[in-house]
C-alpha cells in the first residue's frame, strides 16, 4: 500500500519547574535479540492466541509482467515481502527471492528486449539506502547494479532494454540525481545533476530522450526532458509558475505527452490534479478529466499504443478508467470491487491490464482485465489467517464540523468510521482515533488486520480522519496546515473529540489516539492539548520537536521537509517550533503513552523517540517504550510487527478499554 509517510520530534527544555518534577520509577528493561522493551509487561498467551490469525493475513501486489506472460507479485510467505511469479489465474506463487530484508521497487525487463529478469531494490535494517540488483530469471543469478553505499530508487528501463535509469544520491549524498546505465556493459553516469530531488519518468519510444521530474513538495514539481546523447536538459514551462505534477509519459507517437497536473486552465486555478494531453503541434494542452472533481492518481500506457489507463481518487474510493488511443474514447470495463486500485500494468501485447485491488474487508490481490472481453480474472487469493472474511467490518464515511468556516458554513472533515458489528445494546463503545502520517498523505479504506482485531475482538470503535493537510481533497485543503498553521490540524482532532461526545453509542471518557510518522507527532500534540479528554496514545516513529527533527533527519530529505513544515533556520519559524513541539510541553502529557521506534530510521531519527520518552518520564509517567535495532521507519519484519501489535493491544486493554486508571 502507499504507506509513504515522514515524521517529526525532538528537543529542548520543557516548561515545568524542576522542583515540581517527579522522576518516574526506573523503567523495567528487557533486551531480546534486536528488540529492547521498557515497561512493557509480558504478553498474555491468551492475547497472542486471539491475535494469531489476524497477524497471519497477507496481501499480494502487482509488480510487473514477464516476457512470457507471467506476473511478478510482491507478497510475504515468511518474515518479509519478496518477489514471486504467478503464471495463470490463482496459480502457484513461485518464490524467487529469499532475503531477510523486504524488497523495495521491482522493475521487470521490457518484453522483446532480450532480457529475462527484473531489477529490485533492497536496504539493510530499514535504513532506506536501497541498492538495486538484477535478477536473471533463467540463471537465477543476482547482480548488484549500484555502488553499495548511496540511496537508489525509481528503476526504469528503456523500451528496448538497452538503457536503464534510476535516482541516486551517489554524487554528494544530499542531492538525488538521475543516473543512466548502458545495461549491456553496466557502464553508468550521472545524467541530471541540477541539485534537488529528481526522478526518471519515461523513455521516449526511440530511447533517445528521457522525461524527468524535480520534486520540491506535494504542491510543487517541475517536469523536463533530457536528450540522452548530448545530456541537454530542457525544462517544460509550468502554467502559473508553480504546480503539482504526478505521472508523466510519452504518447505512443513520441512527440506528445500525457501527464497529471493541477496547473491553471485558461487562467483559472485548479483544486485537483487532472489528466492532460499535450501535443506541441496542436497548441495548448487538453484536459481529459475536466468533468471529474477529484485527483487523478496514476496512469499507464500500453506498449502497443492502443490504450491508456488511469485512476481517480474520489473521496478515498479509487475508480479505474481506460481510454482508447488516440481518440481518447472510454473503454467499457467489468465491475470492480469497491476499494483502492493501484499498480496498473498492461501486458506485453497490450490486450490485458493487471491491477492491485484492496478493500477494507479484503487484503491486496492481483486481478487481470481482458480488455476485449471485459472479463475480470483473479490471479492471487491472499490468505486471511483462516478468518471468515464475512465478519470483517467495512467503514462508513462520515464528515464532522471543525473550528473554522468555509463560505459561511463549518468546514467539514472526512473520516472513516469502523463500528463493531457486535456492539452491545447497552453501554458505550471505547474509541480509537487512528491518524495518518505524511502529512501529505490520505487515510484510505484499505484492509488493516489490526483495525479488524480492535473492532471484532476488543469491541473498540475506530475513527480514521483525514484532517486538514491530507491529500486527496484539493490544493487548498492540502495547504491548510503548512508551516505556522501546523496546530490547526491538531484542532481538527479536538473537533473530532467534540463529535465523539455527541454520539450516544461512543464513550467520550474512553478515547485513545494512534499514529505513525507525522501521525506520531499528531498523537503527541493531541495528548499535549487534550490529555483531559484522551486516555492513552501510541506514537510510532513520531516527531517530538520539529527543530531537532529537521536537524537530524537525513540530509537528502531535509529540504523536502522544510518545504512542508517550515525552515528551522528562520528565527520566526524556529520560534513556532519551540511553541508547538510536544517535547517542550511534556509536562502537559498526562495520558498514558506508548512510544515505538526503529533504530535505523533515516526519516525520523530514533532520538526523537528517546527524548520524548525521557521528558514525559521526568514528570512521573511510566511510559512504555519499544525499540527495534533492525528496523527503520516502521516495522517491516513479521516477528517485529507481531510483537509491536501484541504490545499495542495489551496497552489498549489496560489503558483504554478497562476502567479509569
Amino acid at each position: 500500500m502507499r504507506l509513504r509517510h515522514a515524521v517529526l520530534f525532538a528537543a529542548l527544555a520543557f516548561a515545568s519547574a524542576p522542583a515540581l518534577a517527579r522522576e518516574a520509577p526506573t523503567p523495567q528493561r528487557e533486551v531480546v535479540g534486536n528488540r529492547t522493551s521498557e515497561n512493557i509487561p509480558p504478553i498474555p498467551p491468551e492475547l497472542l492466541e486471539r491475535l494469531d490469525r489476524y497477524q497471519n493475513t497477507r496481501g499480494a501486489s502487482f509488480a510487473g509482467w514477464t516476457g512470457d506472460g507471467c506476473l511478478l507479485v510482491s507478497t510475504r510467505f515468511a518474515e518479509t515481502a519478496q518477489a514471486h511469479r504467478v503464471c495463470q489465474p490463482l496459480g502457484m506463487r513461485e518464490q524467487l527471492t529469499f532475503y531477510p530484508e523486504p524488497l523495495a521497487a521491482i522493475e521487470t525487463a521490457p518484453a522483446g528486449s532480450g532480457l529475462d529478469g527484473f531489477v529490485f531494490g533492497k536496504d539493510v535494517g530499514g535504513n532506506e539506502f536501497w541498492q538495486l540488483h538484477w535478477f536473471d530469471l533463467e540463471t537465477r543469478a543476482t547482480t548488484l547494479l549500484t555502488d553499495g553505499k548511496a540511496r537508489n530508487q525509481g528503476p526504469l528501463f528503456s523500451r528496448d532494454g538497452k538503457r536503464f535509469a534510476w535516482s541516486s544520491t551517489a554524487r554528494n549524498g544530499q542531492d538525488t540525481d538521475v543516473w543512466l546505465m548502458d545495461f549491456a556493459t553496466r557502464q553508468a553516469r550521472p545524467l541530471v545533476t541540477e541539485g534537488g530531488q529528481w526522478s526518471a519518468q519515461d523513455f521516449s519510444p526511440d530511447g533517445k530522450r528521457l522525461l524527468v521530474m524535480r520534486y520540491v513538495s506535494a504542491s510543487e514539481s517541475y517536469p523536463g526532458v533530457v536528450d540522452l546523447d548530448s545530456g541537454r536538459l530542457t525544462m517544460f514551462p509550468v502554467e502559473g509558475g508553480k504546480a503539482s505534477f504526478a505521472a508523466f509519459r510519452f504518447a505512443p507517437d513520441g512527440r506528445a505527452v500525457y501527464y497529471v497536473s493541477d496547473e491553471p486552465v485558461d487562467g483559472k486555478p485548479q483544486e485537483f490534479r487532472t489528466l492532460r494531453h499535450h501535443d506541441p503541434a496542436a497548441g495548448k494542452p487538453v484536459v481529459l478529466t475536466a468533468s471529474t472533481p477529484w485527483d487523478v492518481e496514476d496512469l499507464d500506457i500500453s506498449d502497443n499504443g492502443r490504450y491508456l489507463a488511469y485512476t481517480t481518487n474520489e473521496d478515498g474510493i479509487y475508480k479505474l478508467h481506460v481510454l482508447s488511443l488516440p481518440d481518447h474514447a472510454p473503454v467499457a470495463l467489468p465491475e470492480l470491487p469497491v476499494g483502492v486500485v493501484a499498480g496498473l500494468g498492461f501486458s506485453p501485447d497490450g490486450k490485458r491490464l493487471a491491477v492491485t485491488l484492496n478493500s477494507a474487508t479484503s487484503p491486496s490481490d492481483v486481478y487481470v482485465i481482458d480488455l476485449a472481453t471485459r472479463s475480470l480474472a483473479r490471479w492471487t487469493r491472499s490468505e486471511v489467517g483462516g478468518l471468515d472474511p464475512a465478519g470483517f467490518v467495512a467503514p462508513t464515511l462520515i464528515h464532522y464540523p471543525t473550528f473554522d468556516r468555509v463560505d459561511g458554513k463549518p468546514r467539514m472533515i472526512p473520516a472513516f468510521y469502523y463500528r463493531p458489528a457486535k456492539a452491545p445494546a447497552r453501554g458505550k463503545l471505547p474509541v480509537l482515533i487512528n491518524i495518518h502520517g505524511g502529512p501529505e498523505s490520505q487515510s484510505l479504506p484499505t484492509f488493516n488486520p489490526t483495525v479488524q482485531f480492535l473492532v471484532n475482538e476488543l469491541g473498540v470503535a475506530v475513527l480514521v480522519p483525514n484532517v486538514r493537510g491530507s491529500a486527496g481533497y484539493g490544493k487548498t485543503y492540502l495547504g491548510l496546515d503548512n508551516a505556522e498553521k501546523r496546530e490547526d490540524s491538531v484542532k481538527d482532532i479536538g473537533a473530532l473529540l467534540d463529535w465523539i461526545g455527541k454520539q450516544r453509542e461512543l464513550d467520550a471518557a474512553r478515547v485513545g489516539v494512534y499514529g505513525g510518522s507525522y501521525g506520531g507527532y499528531m498523537v503527541l500534540a493531541s495528548l499535549m492539548h487534550y490529555s483531559d479528554r484522551i486516555r492513552a496514545g501510541v506514537d510510532v516513529v513520531g516527531i517530538s520537536h520539529f527543530g531537532t527533527f529537521l536537524k537530524n533527519t537525513e540530509s537528502y530529505r531535509r529540504d523536502l521537509r522544510r518545504a512542508e513544515y517550515g525552515d528551522e533556520r528562520d528565527p520566526k519559524m524556529a520560534e513556532v517550533f519551540e511553541r508547538i513541539s510536544p517535547l517542550n510541553h511534556a509536562d502537559r502529557i498526562r495520558a498514558k503513552l506508548f512510544v515505538a521506534q526503529g533504530k535505523n530510521d533515516p526519516r525520523v531519527p530514533y532520538t526523537e523517540a528517546e527524548q520524548i520518552v525521557k521528558a514525559v518520564r521526568a514528570n512521573g509517567q511510566p511510559v512504555w517504550y519499544l525499540l527495534f535495532d533492525d528496523e527503520g521507519h516502521g516495522f517491516r519484519k513479521k516477528r517485529n510487527a507481531d510483537y509491536f501489535t501484541a504490545a499495542s493491544m495489551l496497552f489498549w486493554q489496560q489503558h483504554l478499554i478497562g476502567g479509569a486508571d
